[in-house]
């Protein structure tokens, strides 16, 4: 008996042609009975079919994977009926196609432009609607309305709540402004997770995990519709405005990859083919990247660093046009009024930094680390406990209770009380007497008391985050780990500030200015370096990441600082789990996606995770029945099964395929009884003829090759099974969901990892479909 299945379902296949020799009837003995009105054309191989009708659309179902081996045969037929036109269409007809991609690539650049930069534009507009409005205008957001004021200096046009209704009494002031500040945080989380719940349930977390595993082959259409994408963004402002412990910059991702989506479902050529389909998605994830961050070259390395699609040259070359094309509409957009697309500015940068500063820089390096794994692991094990206790049963509560105890504990704290953005912003600026000090940041008489404030700041945003992100609300974990780190390092910085003014002549400082109240620490790069640290401890990015936080922030002439900073916090992390945070939360979920990590068997065989044949459900290939037939794929939802006659192999019929060809002879019910061979038979054979419902090239491998061989065969051509056979005689099987076991194997000491392994994943939608 079987106790696995054999794969996912493919949906349904548009069909092909099944022979039929009958005993007595109307039609002629021995003569083929071909697509009857009643009978979709079946997706398979017949000699006697045009080569434009081998492959053709298969329409998968959410929950199962492509076969990328068929998705780009299909094309390749297609571009090759494209080139065989003679004339002017043989030369139009290769450039529309052409045109096609770069229309939906274009059109996707320029559209995410816009909505990020309008997306800033209406968090910044709601989240200060929590502290106060304009005099002038109810619609302008407090930069807008303190134009031309630097940080820290006193903006009369800006009024708070308590001064807009003209109050006196301070105790009755600082009740409305904490109540406005909290009411409205609950009112705009409450209201992005009713969206979410009513309207678009995919549209909840950061969809990064979803996007890798979509580009690896997983299907899941409704989590890029136009109904997701609408409430993606939508709820993405309001749950960002309210001030939970999130960031915009991951689902950012998801919307640009859904607008791909949406645009290419235009054109019936990019529609059809999955395989396509997802190197649009892939080029469109650069983008978002480009948007979220400003860092048109960081989308691509991104793309390049965590998305397999990119294997391809052409993608990349489309990711990069697309994530120019994203960037200059955002800079057109200019959603921070400073014609820049750097979000976070680093000033005074320029000076060189000193070699006893690579001390404190690597010691953030091992807490980025430290914190990242630490916060992998609680963001886990909140997930999996949100999962298994009543609290499941209540989303929308939870994101109500949870926003509200985060306004009102941030409301303590200044530094908490703003948002993520504003606080990032402030630390990476450097301390300017010229300058308005924002509260009290660079006030040199108050280091200890702003350290303690830091700590309190980071420790209170590290908790949060790591319950927050899995919230009913869409959200990102890029900018609360950014604002942990930066809180962190700007810490550092004061530290090692103080113990310079204190000890201004100590050797260590020799490099420093000799004049004590010179500046010789750079606190805002201090932050930049803690950012890089934590960033690189959670998401474990590498070069990407540096690419990303130089144009970030542009810092450009301090990347060797944070080179060594993200390659210490990686190394750190990896020792302590060597899975990230998308990594967990696909492992959580249990997509089947290969993660892009080398196996090493260490001298073990394929057979020791293939399933045998004795334990598989087989077809007997020359002594079934048409009943025997319709029984099996009613009874089993397996993906396919292996026909054999006795042991030995003839090959391998998915159900989809086998329950179409059989669906027009069982609505008849006169064939019953007829004897079914999957065989090629002559035109005297008396049954029904199923040669041509067989795969027409199934892997086949010996139980002995390494299982080092087998995943590396996996994941470059990306196999939904393989069959095992010795001697023409089958010996067992291996699907994709064994291999994606195996290599969660390598995330044994972590708690996604086990619980994938163990099949206890947080979803379990992926396992129905095998």
């Amino acid at each position: 008996m079987v106790d696995i299945p054999l794969g996912e379902n493919l949906g349904e296949w548009m069909p092909g042609g099944v022979a039929i020799a009958t005993h007595d009837g109307p039609e002629r003995r021995g003569s083929p009975l071909r697509r009857s009105p009643r009978q979709e054309p079946l997706a398979f191989y017949d000699e006697d079919v045009d080569d434009r009708e081998k492959y053709v659309k298969i329409k998968y179902k959410d929950g199962s994977t492509i076969d990328w081996i068929h998705e780009e045969a299909a094309e390749r037929l297609r571009r090759h009926d494209l080139a065989s036109h003679r004339g002017l269409r043989g030369l139009l007809l290769p450039l529309w196609d052409s045109s096609r991609v770069w229309l939906v690539l274009i059109g996707t650049g320029l559209g995410l432009g816009v909505i990020g930069g309008w997306l800033d534009v209406l968090v910044e507009w709601l989240s200060d609607l929590r502290y106060g409005r304009c005099a002038y205008g109810f619609f302008y957001n407090q930069v807008a309305c303190c134009s031309g004021l630097d940080p820290g200096e006193l903006c009369q046009p800006w009024m708070s709540w308590s001064q807009w209704f003209n109050l006196r009494y301070i105790f009755v002031q600082s009740m409305l402004q904490a109540s406005v500040y909290v009411g409205l945080a609950i009112v705009f989380a409450g209201s992005a997770a009713i969206l979410v719940k009513s309207y678009a349930p995919y549209a909840f977390h950061t969809g990064i995990p979803e996007i890798k595993a979509i580009l690896g082959g997983y299907v899941l259409d409704e989590m890029l519709g136009p109904w997701t994408l609408l409430i993606k963004a939508v709820g993405l402002v309001l749950s960002v405005a309210s001030g939970l412990s999130l960031g915009k910059e991951g689902p950012l991702v998801h919307v640009s990859c859904a607008m791909a989506y949406v645009l290419s479902g235009f054109f019936e050529g990019l529609r059809q083919n999955e395989a396509q389909k997802r190197k649009i998605l892939a080029a469109a994830a650069a983008a978002g990247v480009s948007v979220a961050f400003g860092s048109p070259l960081g989308g691509v390395l991104f793309g390049l660093e965590e998305l397999d699609t990119f294997s391809d040259e052409h993608v990349v070359w489309r990711a990069f046009v697309t994530s120019a094309i994203a960037a200059v509409a955002l800079q057109y957009i200019d959603p921070f009024g400073t014609s820049k697309l750097v979000l976070f500015q680093v000033t005074a940068t320029k000076e060189p930094w000193k070699a006893f500063e690579l001390v404190p820089w690597l010691v953030l390096g091992v807490i980025g680390g430290l914190l990242g794994a630490l916060l992998i692991r609680l963001n886990v094990a909140a997930a999996v406990y949100r999962k298994n206790s009543i609290i499941s049963e209540w989303p929308l509560l939870e994101v109500v209770v949870v926003a509200g105890a985060t306004a009102a504990l941030s409301y303590l704290v200044i530094f908490t009380r703003v948002q993520s953005s504003e606080l990032v912003s402030n630390l990476f600026l450097e301390c300017d007497p010229l300058k308005g000090d924002w509260h009290g940041l660079c006030n040199p008489n108050a280091s200890l008391q702003n350290i303690f404030l830091l700590f309190v700041t980071a420790t209170f945003k590290f908790g949060l985050t790591a319950y927050t992100f899995g919230l009913k609300v869409p959200a990102g974990i890029f900018l609360p780990t950014i604002a942990i780190g930066a809180s962190l390092g700007r810490a550092m910085g004061l530290l090692v500030q103080a113990v310079h003014h204190a000890y201004p002549s100590a050797w260590v400082f020799s490099a420093c200015p000799p004049d004590p109240s010179a500046r010789c620490i750079s606190l805002g790069f201090y932050a930049v370096i803690g950012a890089s640290a934590l960033l690189g401890g959670v998401t474990r990015m590498t070069i990407s990441l540096v690419v990303i936080l130089f144009e970030l922030t542009g810092a450009l002439s301090h990347v060797l600082p944070i080179m060594l900073v993200v390659v210490v916090s990686k190394w750190v992390g990896d020792a302590c789990g060597k899975e990230g945070i998308y990594t967990a939360w696909i492992a959580l979920r249990a997509y089947p996606w290969l993660a892009p990590i080398q196996h090493r068997d260490h001298g073990a065989a394929a057979a020791s995770i293939m399933t045998p044949a004795k334990r598989l459900i087989t077809i007997n290939g020359v002594k079934s029945s048409l009943s025997d037939l319709d029984t099996l794929v009613k009874t089993y939802d397996y993906h396919g099964f292996p026909v054999v006659d006795g042991d030995k192999l003839l090959g391998f019929v998915t159900r989809d395929k086998l329950r179409i060809a059989l669906g027009p002879l069982t609505a008849e019910g006169t064939h019953m009884g007829s004897p079914c061979t999957f065989l090629r038979q002559d035109e005297n054979f008396s049954g029904i003829v199923l040669s041509s419902t067989l795969e027409r090239a199934p892997m086949q491998f010996r139980s002995g090759m390494a299982q080092e061989l087998l995943v590396s065969i996996f994941q470059r051509l990306n196999l939904r099974y393989a069959l095992f056979s010795s001697a023409g005689k089958l010996t067992g099987l291996i699907t994709k969901r064994d291999v994606v076991r195996l290599l969660m194997t390598h995330y044994e000491n972590t708690p996604a990892g086990a619980l994938a392994r163990d099949g206890k994943g947080v979803d379990h939608e992926w396992d129905v479909h095998w």
